[in-house]
C-alpha cells in the first residue's frame, strides 16, 4: 500500500511532481548530450543527477520507504563530487593555449 493512498491534496499532488521531473530529466539528459560546449554538458549532467535526487526523494515520500532518502543522499554526494571533478577538469583545460602548451609557462 502506497503511504500517500488516500491523504487528499499530497497524493494528488505527488503524480504531477513526477512527471515534472521526467520532462525536467529529458531535457536536461538533451542538454548533457547536446552541448554545444563542455561546460554545457556538465551543467546539463548537473541538472540530471539533481533531478535524480528529487525523484528519489519525491517517490520516497510517495512509497513509504525511507531508504530512498538514503539512496538520495548518496547520489548527492556522488553528483557533488562528479561536479567539482568536471569544474577542475574544464578549468584546467581553459588554462590550456592552442599551440603554445600550459599558459601557466607564461609568466
Amino acid at each position: 500500500r502506497m503511504m500517500t493512498e488516500g491523504t487528499g491534496l499530497l497524493g494528488y499532488a505527488l503524480w504531477p511532481v513526477f512527471g515534472l521531473l521526467v520532462a525536467g530529466l529529458v531535457l536536461a539528459a538533451l542538454r548533457a548530450m547536446r552541448g554545444p560546449t563542455l561546460p554545457d554538458r556538465v551543467v546539463g549532467l548537473d541538472t540530471v543527477t539533481t533531478l535524480m535526487v528529487a525523484f528519489a526523494a519525491v517517490f520516497s515520500i510517495e512509497s513509504g520507504e525511507a531508504a530512498f532518502l538514503d539512496i538520495a543522499i548518496v547520489l548527492a554526494l556522488v553528483a557533488f563530487l562528479t561536479t567539482v571533478a568536471f569544474a577542475r577538469y574544464v578549468e584546467r583545460r581553459g588554462r590550456e593555449v592552442p599551440g603554445r602548451g600550459d599558459a601557466r609557462e607564461e609568466k
